[in-house]
């Protein structure tokens, strides 16, 4: 379990998340929602060590993440970027998504073993050779989910994976998803999508202002005029919501 206690962050002087308090099991989904600038991005990295705590703690399966190295942490928590671009720094496909796997002492068949299972989840067999920053943006993020999966972490951080997506699209996310928690992990999803929020978590959390200001099942997001927390209705809700305003005229 990753484990969010009374955790406070600042930055510049200001505080930017304010007494968050959440966990994340293993074999769960939990979709963290919020507007741009809400912090969630800067929660999200708290929990692989890139950000440490200015007060409380965050615990990794009992590790606490100040007294541990990203390297360390990387071991049990992958990160998948909003902007995968800045993951990658060699020539080939093949040699990004080995990179992380090879740093853990595997054979080499292991090794080769993990790049393709980990390509074919995300549709990009037969990309080995390419260059990655020649790559289109959604398969640029595709390629970071790769990367990520071949480390077969215990959990699974997805920054805003639906964006960018080109023809790949949003149902193989949601598969994608459904396979990780199918095999025990636990996935944290950084998104403003509520749709998606609706279609795979098991929980959902919305942060604005950096604090905590939602935390349920995802169908009670229905409840909520979303518009009030900075995020976009699903598109059949705008729909209902249209259609009831001109019923009553």
């Amino acid at each position: 379990m990753i484990l969010v206690d009374g955790l406070y962050h600042s930055r510049s002087g200001r505080e930017v998340l304010r007494d968050i308090n959440l966990r994340l099991e293993r074999g769960e989904v939990l979709a963290l929602l919020g507007p741009n600038g809400a912090g969630k991005t800067t929660l999200a990295k708290h929990l692989n060590g890139l950000l440490k705590p200015t007060r409380g703690r965050v615990l990794v399966d009992g590790i606490d993440t100040k007294s541990s190295s990203v390297a360390e942490l990387s071991r049990k928590v992958g990160y998948v970027f909003q902007e995968p671009e800045r993951m990658f720094f060699t020539g080939r496909v093949f040699d990004e998504v080995a990179f992380g796997p090879g740093n853990l002492g595997l054979s080499e068949d292991e090794i080769e073993e993990r790049v393709k299972r980990a390509l074919s989840l995300v549709g990009l067999e037969g990309y080995e050779d390419k260059k990655p920053l020649s790559l289109s943006g959604g398969e640029m993020r595709r390629l970071a989910m790769a990367c990520v999966l071949a480390m077969e972490t215990d959990y699974v951080i997805l920054d805003e994976p639906t964006s960018d997506l080109d023809g790949w699209g949003f149902g193989a996310v949601v598969e994608i998803i459904g396979k990780l928690r199918g095999e025990g992990k636990g996935v944290l999803l950084v998104t403003h999508d509520v749709e998606l929020a609706l279609e795979v978590s098991d929980r959902a959390v919305i942060l604005s202002n950096g604090r905590v200001v939602f935390e349920d099942k995802p169908e009670e997001l229905l409840s909520l005029d979303l518009r009030d927390y900075g995020l976009r209705e699903p598109l059949g809700i705008r729909l209902l919501r249209r259609n009831s305003i001109e019923r009553t005229r």
